[in-house]
């Protein structure tokens, strides 16, 4: 089995502290079939601010060479009574590519995103970025050769029944997996196909935020890593999803390594299950997709944006980002993903309140209610809980959906994409500093409990796509 890079000490510190009495407690508290997602850790962790780089397909012309492998088995089902809770993901951003003019390729910013709580949010930490610490970006790869000759069939299989699980002296929450993808050749469509199974002991009764990215750099204050595919564990269920990622070819070409993450609590010998069984595929098709990318540039790593505290600004945690437009790419699009976390709060922010974020390229606007409200049709089947509710941006038992964004119109005639990002006005005035505490849903006060009362926020990533 692939092994995390980090030491326990690194985790705990990323992740949480495994020896918090509180957290403890709240593991012996058996879940409730229909409870709102009580949190089972608060994650603490810091970011470097490392240069923000192009990650670029620099592949040649002609064929492509296989990768054998292939996906296997949806989740298995397990009953019982279950309730939510989540935790963060850690992503990040960069790559390599073709000849940087302005930044060497390869390094990016390490982040940690945090979140428990409510269905999964809560008190969490992050500044981590992919940008410059300036806010600017770093300097602009090349393009690289373009792939004219149409790929060979394949199916590239980094996971196979995976453990993934959490005890106080065994952290596998975060498994690394090197892979190799063809290295040249165009493909019509490119399809993650990832699904959890339960392990023997039963799956994880909660649900957690999860990820699957790609380590583009290490470095011992944070590895660097590019956010795939987001996703919310169901209650104690398995399940399986397929996603689109044929626009993400620039990163799936090659030898990486790949790395997936679940905020499990749970692992062998815990009463409440085993944690989870991770599988996961890349169904490559030949041929030539309806735009062909020729690079993925990171804007924002992923990161916990506090919401609704004057002292702690949207703009402060993402700041304004000038991005180089890679060469050779005619059109471009934004893909980011964003889901809300925090309970307890003011209108019981930001997991449960329905809010509009806005993408701003150069002067122009692009406006998301970011909001799922078809969970109960659209979440895995057969869970206990909550998982029908809707929620800021997910499902309990879904993939968490990218929202993607044409920009081409937006930097026409431009070098350089300047970019911020923004959510609707709030101020929670259920917090522990506020001079007037009021707002709180039922049975709260202002003080965070890391439980029913947890701070608000969003969990962001996105990166910039050029295209042929």
């Amino acid at each position: 089995m692939p092994m995390s890079p980090w030491t326990q000490e690194e985790l705990k510190r990323r992740f949480a502290r495994s020896d918090d009495p509180g957290i403890e407690a709240r593991r012996q508290t058996p879940p409730r079939a229909g409870d709102i997602l009580p949190p089972m850790m608060t994650l603490r962790s810091t970011r470097a601010l490392l240069p923000l780089t192009l990650v670029v397909f620099a592949a040649a012309c002609g064929g492509s060479e296989a990768s054998s492998g292939s996906t296997t088995g949806s989740g298995g089902a397990s009953s019982g009574s279950t309730t939510g809770s989540g935790g963060a993901s850690s992503g990040s951003t960069t790559g390599s590519g073709g000849a940087s003019s302005g930044s060497t390729t390869g390094s990016g910013g390490a982040s940690s995103g945090s979140t428990t709580g409510s269905g999964e949010a809560g008190s969490g930490s992050t500044t981590g970025s992919g940008e410059a610490a300036s806010g600017g970006a770093g300097g602009t790869g090349g393009a690289g050769g373009m792939v004219e000759g149409p790929g060979t069939d394949t199916t590239v299989t980094p996971f196979v029944k995976t453990p993934i699980y959490f005890t106080s002296d065994d952290d596998q929450r975060v498994v690394d997996a090197p892979v190799s993808f063809p290295s040249t050749g165009t493909y019509e469509r490119i399809t993650l196909h990832l699904s959890l199974e339960c392990p023997s002991g039963g799956c994880d009764p909660w649900a957690r935020l999860a990820s699957l990215g790609l380590v583009t750099a290490r470095d011992p204050a944070g590895d660097t890593v590019i956010e795939l595919m987001r996703f919310i564990t169901p209650y104690r269920v398995g399940a399986s999803w397929d996603l689109d990622v044929t626009d993400l070819r620039p990163l799936l070409a090659g030898e990486v390594t790949l790395r997936a993450f679940i905020d499990t609590q749970v692992g062998p010998g815990s009463p409440y299950g085993d944690g989870w069984l991770l599988n996961a595929g890349f169904e490559m098709k030949g041929g030539l997709p309806a735009k062909i990318p020729v690079a993925v540039i990171p804007v924002w790593s992923q990161r916990r944006v506090v919401y609704g505290d004057p002292a702690r600004p949207i703009a402060g945690a993402v700041p304004l980002v000038d991005v180089p437009l890679p060469v050779g790419a005619s059109s471009y699009a934004l893909r980011s993903f964003i889901t809300g976390h925090g309970q307890g709060n003011a209108g019981n922010c930001a997991e449960f309140c329905e809010k509009e974020h806005t993408l701003t390229v150069g002067a122009v606007p692009h406006a998301e209610t970011i909001w799922r409200d078809d969970c109960a049709t659209t979440a895995v089947p057969g869970q206990q809980g909550t998982y029908k509710y809707a929620r800021a941006g997910w499902c309990s038992g879904a993939d968490v959906r990218p929202w993607t964004v044409d920009i081409t119109a937006d930097v026409a005639g431009r070098g350089s994409a300047k970019m911020t990002y923004d959510v609707a006005a709030y101020e929670n005035t259920c917090r522990p500093d506020s001079v007037m505490c009021n707002g709180c849903t039922p049975g709260n006060g202002c003080t965070y409990d890391g439980a029913t009362h947890t701070e608000p926020g969003y969990e962001l990533s996105t990166v910039l796509i050029g295209y042929r």
